[in-house]
C-alpha cells in the first residue's frame, strides 16, 4: 500500500513536470519574435522538462490510488522544488551573463515564489525572450501552478481538493467558489487572466510599450515585483502608470473569491461586506498618510503631493509584497525603511497573490490579545473572538497562533543563519524578512538586488521564499516523523 502511494505520488509530479515544458514555448516565442538568440535555450529547456517528467510518468502511468491530505503536501512541495531546479536551465544555459547554478536556481525560485529578488544585473540589455521569462514565471507562480494544475488533473482520474488544500494553506483552506474543485480553479484562474488582460491594456494605453506592458502586468497581477529594466518601475517615471500599479496591486491583494463573488452577481457588493479587505484597505490608507508626512516633515519630498505620490505607491507595493519601487526607500530617513520592510508581514488578503501573514491572520491576532486584555479585567466573562459579527473556532485560533510562531521562528533562524555565513545583521534581517514574506527588495546589501551575497546565503534565502510561498506547514510538515508513519 506504502509503495502504491509513492507511485501515485511519482505519477503526479512526472505529470505536472512534463506538461510544465510548456512554459518554456510562449518565451521561446518571444525570443523568436525579437531575434534575440535565445530560442534554443527555452526549446533545449522544453526538452529537458518533457523527458525528465515522462521517465519519472511512465513507469507508474498505471497506479490508480486515491490520494490523502498527507500525499497533497508532498505533491505540492516536491512540484515546486522540482520546477525551480528545471526552471533555472534557461539562467544556467545563458552565454553572456555567465551564471552559477545556485544563482540560476535562486532567480528561478524567486519568480516562481513571486518574491522578486534578483541577482541579475543590467536588464535592459538582457535578451527579450529572457526577460519575458522571468515576468512569465512570476504570473505563473502567481496564483500557484499547482492549483492550474487542479483544473487538469481529472485526466489523471485524480481528485485535486487534497492538492488545492496543500497549495493554499491559511484560515480559508476548506473554502470553494463552486461545488467542483476542478470547476474553483478554473474560476481562479479566469479571474486571474482577466485582471492581467486588464492591467496590460491599462499600461499599453498608459504609455509602455506591448512588451512591457504584459511583463509589467504579469508581475503586477502575481505581485512579484520583477521587472525588464534595471531601475524597476523608477525607469517609466510616469504618475499615471503609478496610479494604474497602484490600482492593480491592490486588486491583486484582494481575496480572489471577493473577486469571483462580485462577478458572478455583478454587484459590488461583496467588496463592502468583507471585514478582511476593510481592514486591508484602512491599513493601506493609514500608512500611506503617516509615510507621506513622514516624508515631507523630513523635507525628502518638496510638497505634499510628491511626499503622497511616492509614499502610497511604495506603501502599497510593500505590504501587498509586490516589491515595485519608484525610489530607493531604504535611503528614505528615519524609521520610514524600518516600517515599510515590518508591514511587508501583515501582506494582503487571504485568497489573493500577496505573501506576508496575511490580513485576516493579523486580525485575529489583535482580537485575541484584546480579548486577553478584557479577561484581566472580567476573569469569568466568556468573549469570543468574531469576525463579520461571526464566532471564530477554536481550530482556527489554534492554528493561526501556532503558524504565527513558527513564521516568527523560522524569520529569527533564517536571519541568524544568514549572519553566520557573513552577511551583515541589517542585511541578514532585511533578506530574512524580504523573502520569507515573499516582497523582494531589502535594505543595506540587498536594497537594489542580491547578486552581491555569497552562494550559501542564497541556497537559504531560496528556502526562505519556498517556506513564504507555501506558508510554513507545508514544507515544515515533511519534517515531522508522524507524516511519514501509514
Amino acid at each position: 500500500m506504502k509503495h502504491r502511494r509513492t507511485a501515485t505520488v511519482q505519477r503526479v509530479v512526472g505529470f505536472l513536470i512534463a506538461g510544465a515544458s510548456l512554459m518554456m514555448i510562449p518565451p521561446a516565442l518571444v525570443s523568436w519574435w525579437y531575434r534575440d538568440g535565445t530560442a534554443s535555450l527555452f526549446l533545449l529547456s522544453a526538452v529537458v522538462l518533457f523527458i525528465v517528467g515522462m521517465a519519472i510518468f511512465l513507469p507508474v502511468r498505471q497506479v490508480r490510488e486515491e490520494l490523502r491530505l498527507r500525499d497533497g503536501f508532498l505533491i505540492v512541495a516536491v512540484c515546486w522544488l522540482a520546477l525551480a531546479l528545471v526552471g533555472a536551465l534557461p539562467f544556467l544555459l545563458l552565454a553572456q551573463p555567465e551564471i552559477s547554478y545556485v544563482d540560476a536556481v535562486f532567480e528561478s525560485m524567486s519568480g516562481l515564489t513571486t518574491t522578486g529578488a534578483t541577482i541579475l544585473v543590467n536588464l535592459d540589455s538582457l535578451p527579450r525572450g529572457v526577460l519575458y521569462y522571468r515576468q512569465q514565471l512570476q504570473w505563473l507562480g502567481g496564483l500557484g501552478i499547482v492549483v492550474l494544475a487542479v483544473a487538469i488533473l481529472p485526466i489523471l482520474r485524480i481528485g485535486g481538493m487534497q492538492l488545492y488544500r496543500a497549495e493554499t494553506p491559511g484560515p480559508l483552506k476548506d473554502s470553494k467558489l463552486t461545488p467542483r474543485i476542478t470547476e474553483t480553479a478554473k474560476a481562479l484562474w479566469l479571474i486571474y487572466l482577466g485582471i492581467t488582460v486588464l492591467c496590460a491594456l491599462a499600461y499599453w494605453l498608459g504609455g509602455m510599450t506591448m512588451f512591457d506592458a504584459v511583463g509589467h502586468a504579469f508581475s503586477t497581477v502575481a505581485i512579484g515585483g520583477m521587472s525588464t529594466h534595471d531601475s524597476g518601475f523608477a525607469w517609466f517615471s510616469n504618475p499615471t502608470l503609478e496610479a494604474t500599479a497602484t490600482v492593480f496591486m491592490m486588486v491583486a491583494g484582494i481575496n480572489f473569491a471577493i473577486h469571483f463573488t462580485a462577478w458572478k452577481r455583478a454587484s459590488s457588493q461583496a467588496y463592502f461586506q468583507d471585514p478582511e479587505l476593510r481592514a486591508f484597505a484602512s491599513l493601506l490608507l493609514g500608512f500611506a498618510i503617516l509615510t507621506t508626512f513622514a516624508l515631507y516633515l523630513n523635507g525628502t519630498y518638496g510638497s505634499i503631493a510628491e511626499a503622497a505620490r511616492y509614499a502610497s505607491f511604495q506603501v502599497v507595493s510593500v505590504m501587498t509584497t509586490t516589491g515595485f519601487t519608484t525610489a530607493d526607500f531604504s535611503l528614505w530617513p528615519g524609521f520610514i525603511p524600518i516600517m515599510l520592510i515590518c508591514i511587508a508581514f501583515i501582506g494582503g488578503c487571504a485568497g489573493s497573490t500577496s505573501g506576508g501573514m496575511k490580513v485576516i491572520r493579523v486580525m485575529l491576532l489583535y482580537r485575541q490579545a484584546i480579548r486577553e486584555i478584557r479577561r484581566l479585567i472580567h476573569p469569568h466573562a466568556v468573549i469570543p473572538v468574531k469576525i463579520g459579527g461571526r464566532k471564530t473556532s477554536a481550530a482556527v485560533m489554534d492554528a493561526v497562533w501556532g503558524f504565527f510562531f513558527l513564521y516568527v521562528a523560522v524569520f529569527v533562524l533564517i536571519t541568524i543563519a544568514l549572519n553566520g555565513v557573513g552577511v551583515d545583521p541589517v542585511t541578514a534581517y532585511a533578506a530574512a524578512a524580504a523573502c520569507i514574506t515573499n516582497l523582494g527588495p531589502g535594505l543595506g546589501d540587498v536594497s537594489a538586488n542580491y547578486a552581491g551575497l555569497n552562494s550559501t546565503a542564497k541556497v537559504i534565502l531560496s528556502f526562505a521564499m519556498l517556506m513564504g510561498r507555501l506558508e510554513i506547514f507545508t514544507l515544515l510538515v515533511l519534517f515531522t516523523p508522524a507524516f511519514w508513519r501509514d
